[in-house]
């Protein structure tokens, strides 16, 4: 099959995502699946991204608010996805991270597609992640020896430590930013707003995460069984990287609203200080992400497998 046509609308809801996923499993290499849809069908993106990998592109050719029309085209894989680059060699995540490459949020795409969407030239980047490979290895650990159950303590004990400890101070920074600075500034207002969303939307997630699913991995790894209600771990996993994907579009927002995390001329300590915790927050969040969405998660489908 090279192109098909699925609109989405006169379909049982039940039917949606199994149809899309048997034509696009029947497409020739370079073949289309063009959907058309009454609303953004986002999340089919993230599966077709968990369950086929690097394999398609995906092209809004009407964006709403009423009609959304995909065009899905099926490609040979390209080789390892960025996230994989990164998940193997800390020095190359280093490089990615240098040039602007988002592997934490969006691991999952080619090198050609992440170049392209940076408009930087895919030869001189793997040039230089080929220079990575003779640098001297740096101060993070090898997650990649960690066991699964290891992994998810350290995630727990670093970066949900690291939130927990942190995102309360941050939002009484916000806070106090915007009651003193907002009407002058009405964007820290909209930092407070983002900012208290990005709290309770994360503390939900981590609570997910450390009753949830991280059990259920290590329960996995010493060959116990899903007792979870899920048919797979990749279905709780699905969710986390959702939830990753909202959460990374706050801190985007955030970063927007601040200039890039640019204090104003006339900004006092506690925008300083704002600003600041601010950027190390999301410093500290995208490599959470990366350690789950290229490390742990993969590993532990698997492992299921």
């Amino acid at each position: 099959m090279d192109n098909v046509r699925i609109d989405v609308t006169i379909l049982e809801p039940k039917l949606k995502h199994a149809t899309i996923f048997e034509a696009f499993d029947d497409l020739r290499e370079e073949g289309t699946v063009l959907i058309h849809n009454d609303h953004d069908p986002k999340p089919l993106y993230y599966q077709l991204l968990a369950e086929k990998g690097n394999c398609f592109s995906w092209t809004y050719l009407l964006n709403g608010p009423a009609i959304w029309e995909i065009e899905i085209r099926k490609h040979a894989h390209r080789g390892d996805t960025i996230g994989e680059i990164a998940a193997k060699d800390n020095r190359k995540a280093e490089v990615l991270k240098r040039l602007g490459i988002d592997f934490s949020r969006s691991g999952k795409r080619s090198l050609e597609d992440a170049c392209r969407e940076r408009d930087l030239n895919i030869e001189q980047v793997k040039r230089e992640l080929q220079t990575a490979e003779y640098a001297e290895a740096g101060s993070q650990p090898d997650f990649n020896t960690f066991t699964l159950s290891f992994l998810t303590d350290y995630i727990v004990n670093v970066h949900h430590s690291y939130v927990n400890k942190n995102l309360p101070m941050i939002e009484d920074l916000a806070e106090k930013v915007a009651d003193h600075h907002g009407a002058a500034n009405p964007a820290f207002a909209e930092v407070y707003k983002k900012v208290t969303t990005l709290r309770c939307e994360l503390m939900t997630h981590i609570k997910k995460e450390e009753q949830i699913l991280f059990p259920t991995i290590k329960l996995l790894e010493d060959g116990g069984t899903m007792k979870i209600g899920f048919d797979s771990i990749k279905d709780p996993i699905f969710v986390m990287e959702s939830d990753h994907e909202v959460l990374g579009e706050l801190i985007r927002e955030i970063r927007t609203l601040t200039a890039d995390y640019s204090v104003p001329e006339d900004g006092c300590n506690s925008v300083r200080m704002l600003f600041h915790k601010l950027e190390e927050f999301e410093a500290d969040l995208l490599q959470h992400f990366h350690l789950e969405n290229n490390i742990l998660f993969p590993k532990a489908i698997a492992l299921e497998k």
